[in-house]
């Protein structure tokens, strides 16, 4: 995978100066008869990697009393719509039933084989082989990670790390998946010593030298630095320094605003500090341009009475919030550009997993096939609001209710109602801070127009009521508003990455459109 540089007119230079090499060299310049039907299925697939967005997975843990039959696991990740799995392990019935599906896999070296792997080239060649090489092409296997949170859990095993990582990369050259299949390894986030502010974020110094190898050999491969980013543990741990909103990407109140202060970049929520305090760690020790993956996040659904954040509702609220986050490419404060795909933690709850009950119940499935709650892995968020049945309709917050009522309904709007709340963020049109009653009618109205042909209300526990007046105000204008671009969609800010994406689309549809009149001439 090339690492792309992103300029300033919304398409990767390097990205299109290694097509039109690649083209040059098909065309036949190189004295070969090139394949014309192959040149143009060479250029659509790297318009098609070239546009494609951050993603949401899941993992799949192993400390399952009754885990279910991997073709049983394949039918359920099928049914969700999932397109991206991380397995904990490389269990060859797994990598076997997701062949031929389509679905990318990370595969993983456990911490109890790192140590054999991390000694021995002849190992590692030998893992390849047998849990990569032998399934590939049919299995989809994109990436490997190698341990998991080593140096803060395994420190034993911390001085093979890097080793293992150097093996195996030789192992995929020989076996020419390098290109394919990429190499790193999951970090927790107690390897930042101090995280917030993320701009002041450093890794922890003991492990100094390990980590200016480990970040140096993902520069080289083109690899992305893995984290397990926990919101959910940053809360607890906090012990009420940070408000839960703040943890569950809900909307915070003006007051409670959180601000890096030595960049003046505000947070809306703790995952993106997380995934910032990581970037600048790299920063820190000279290392730029790596990007980051988020390969653990989520929330337990139980708990002990000590635990009260631990429930259902919350891990629905983060889970949801998270996975619309991710997917509508909007990067962090300090990296608007770079998107940060995720693997949500994860599809089953381990039982058998030692510690806390809250630790044993992160599964958004049980393993009966039936879920914990309703999750969908699409972006509902960017689904039409165009609704023209409900043009010149309303549903607006009702003005006499309780401030705190009417809290509570706009943070189930913007969470569990999967409502597009973007315009009501600070700096967008519909942001409204001091006026509840406005925000929350953009969130209400917004949900209803989505959900309204498959059984959506206005009610939100009497707080709301259908009015034919148009809220719209300047710049700011509500689904069901007519003549806004003939359709009565919600307006909201467009991410730049978004942008650029169709911009880059754009120039290799160009480029595609300039080559075929000389592969049809060939």
């Amino acid at each position: 995978m090339v690492r792309r540089m992103r300029m300033g007119w919304g398409f990767d230079q390097e990205f299109v100066r290694s097509s039109w090499i690649i083209t040059d060299q098909m065309l036949g310049h190189n004295n070969m008869s090139p394949n014309r039907l192959e040149v143009v299925l060479m250029l659509l697939m790297l318009m098609v990697y070239n546009a494609s967005g951050a993603f949401v997975g899941i993992n799949i843990g192993t400390n399952v009393s009754d885990l279910p039959s991997a073709s049983d696991i394949v039918s359920i990740l099928k049914a969700k719509k999932i397109q991206h799995v991380r397995l904990v392990d490389s269990n060859h019935e797994m990598l076997v039933a997701l062949a031929n599906t389509g679905i990318e896999v990370m595969v993983g070296v456990p911490n109890n084989e790192l140590l054999r792997v991390g000694q021995s080239r002849p190992t590692a060649a030998d893992w390849i082989n047998k849990n990569v090489a032998a399934y590939i092409p049919a299995t989809n296997i994109t990436y490997i990670a190698v341990g998991d949170e080593i140096l803060t859990t395994v420190p034993n095993a911390a001085l093979v790390l890097v080793p293992a990582l150097q093996f195996l990369q030789s192992a995929l050259l020989a076996a020419n998946l390098n290109t394919q299949v990429k190499l790193s390894s999951p970090h927790s986030m107690d390897m930042i010593s101090k995280a917030f502010p993320p701009s002041a974020a450093t890794f922890n110094s003991t492990w100094s030298s390990i980590m200016l190898q480990y970040l140096g050999f993902l520069k080289r491969t083109g690899s992305s630095f893995m984290l397990n980013a926990q919101p959910y543990y940053g809360y607890v741990k906090g012990q009420g320094v940070f408000p839960l909103e703040y943890a569950l990407f809900r909307s915070l109140n003006p007051n409670s605003q959180i601000a890096d202060p030595n960049t003046n970049l505000f947070y809306t929520n703790m995952f993106d500090a997380m995934v910032d305090a990581t970037y600048n760690s790299m920063k820190a020790m000279n290392f730029t341009d790596i990007p980051v993956m988020v390969t653990a996040s989520g929330w337990p659904w139980h708990s002990a009475r000590k635990e009260p954040a631990a429930d259902v509702d919350n891990a629905l609220a983060y889970n949801t919030n998270l996975i619309r986050h991710v997917l509508n490419n909007s990067g962090t404060p300090s990296q608007p550009n770079n998107q940060v795909s995720t693997y949500l933690f994860e599809l089953f709850s381990e039982d058998l997993r030692s510690g806390s009950v809250s630790g044993e119940s992160w599964g958004i499935m049980f393993t009966n096939a039936s879920a914990v709650y309703s999750l969908t892995f699409e972006d509902v968020a960017t689904a039409s609001t165009d609704s023209p049945a409900l043009h010149g309709m309303f549903c607006v917050a009702n003005s006499s209710a309780p401030h705190s009522a009417l809290k509570q309904s706009l943070d189930w709007a913007c969470g569990p109602g999967s409502a597009n709340c973007s315009a009501i963020q600070p700096g967008q049109p519909c942001y409204k801070p001091d006026d509840i009653v406005a925000v929350a009618s953009y969130a209400f109205n917004d949900y209803y127009h989505r959900t309204q042909a498959s059984g959506g209300t206005c009610n939100f526990n009497s707080t709301a009521t259908i009015s034919s007046t148009d809220p719209s105000h300047g710049s700011c204008k509500f689904a069901g508003s007519t003549g806004v671009n003939g359709s009565g969609m919600a307006s909201g800010p467009v991410s730049q990455d978004s942008s650029a994406s169709q911009s880059q689309s754009f120039w290799l549809t160009w480029l595609i459109a300039m080559l075929l009149p000389v592969l049809l001439l060939m």
